[in-house]
């Protein structure tokens, strides 16, 4: 006997999952768009070089780029290369023709000193940070001061400072201000931020938490509500959500304090619930195992 369609249970198309398909490929298109608009902003502003100081034949180049800002501790790593030109170099700038002393502003931690006739050196200092503080990550803002100023055997000379900076969670700005010797002397005070692409992180990290807690919730008031007792499932995915919380946290890009704002806006509370949950649904199903075992005796 041939086989008979049953009309009960039509067959189904593939042009019925497209309404469901093309809202999930245009949200991936926009938040691939997206994505790269904000990379390619954050390389651009990595990139740029900011000039300030002298355009004289004969001055003193100083390339400073900042390595790593230690939030914590309220201070960046600057690196400075310096570079002589014209009369004030030998052998193509690689070199002073005498003593050359290189003063930094109060916020830098120690002065540069280089030879006559040696070769100009790469040299690493500190910067202390002012304002702001890291338990408001990740809104936290800093403000600070770099400053040279030049002297070629005892008399000063011109600098031109080229700023730059890459650290990639933080995005700084730069503005010319008055230097102690306007004169001779370049400064630059800065401005840091958390960076963008940082923020957004962060901010879809509480997001998470509190949708991981909002889950746990409901999950409890289902079990609790309906009388299911003792769920081992559940309750190990509830203490296991719990524990992977506290590990998700401390992934956070930064290395934020315990009691920043990301702490107080979102995980410890999320932890809260969670906790509270897991404690409510043990607390109910046990005394629902003893109801059934008092219901129905060995």
């Amino acid at each position: 006997m041939a086989p008979t369609w049953d009309s009960r249970h039509p067959r189904r198309s593939g042009a019925s999952i497209l309404p469901v398909l093309l809202p999930i490929a245009v949200l991936i298109v926009v938040a691939v768009a997206v994505g790269s608009w904000l990379q390619f902003t954050e390389r651009q502003a990595l990139d740029t070089v900011h000039t300030v100081g002298s355009q004289a034949t004969d001055r003193v180049d100083v390339e400073a780029n900042v390595q790593r800002v230690d939030a914590a501790a309220r201070e960046l790593a600057l690196r400075v290369r310096v570079t002589a030109r014209g009369t004030l170099s030998e052998e193509e700038g690689t070199a002073p023709v005498a003593d050359l002393s290189l003063q930094t502003s109060a916020q830098t931690l120690g002065d540069l000193e280089f030879k006559a006739h040696e070769r100009l050196t790469t040299r690493d200092v500190r910067v202390a940070m002012t304002d702001g503080s890291i338990s408001d990550y990740p809104f936290d803002t800093y403000e600070t001061d770099i400053e040279f100023w030049a002297q070629l055997d005892g008399k000063p000379v011109p600098v031109r400072m080229l700023f730059s900076n890459d650290d990639a969670l933080f995005s700084i700005s730069a503005k010319p201000t008055p230097s102690d010797q306007e004169a001779v002397g370049v400064a630059l005070g800065l401005g840091l931020a958390r960076s963008g692409s940082l923020l957004l992180f962060v901010l879809f990290m509480m997001a998470v938490m509190w949708a991981l807690a909002t889950s746990v919730l409901i999950g409890a008031w289902y079990l609790t509500t309906r009388g299911e007792g003792l769920v081992w499932a559940a309750l190990g995915w509830m203490a296991a959500t719990l524990f992977a919380l506290s590990a998700f946290r401390n992934n956070a890009p930064g290395t934020p304090p315990i009691g920043c704002v990301m702490d107080w806006f979102a995980f410890l509370w999320a932890e809260t619930v969670i906790a509270l949950c897991l404690i409510a649904v043990v607390i109910t199903g046990v005394h629902t195992a003893l109801q059934h075992d008092d219901t129905h005796p060995a």
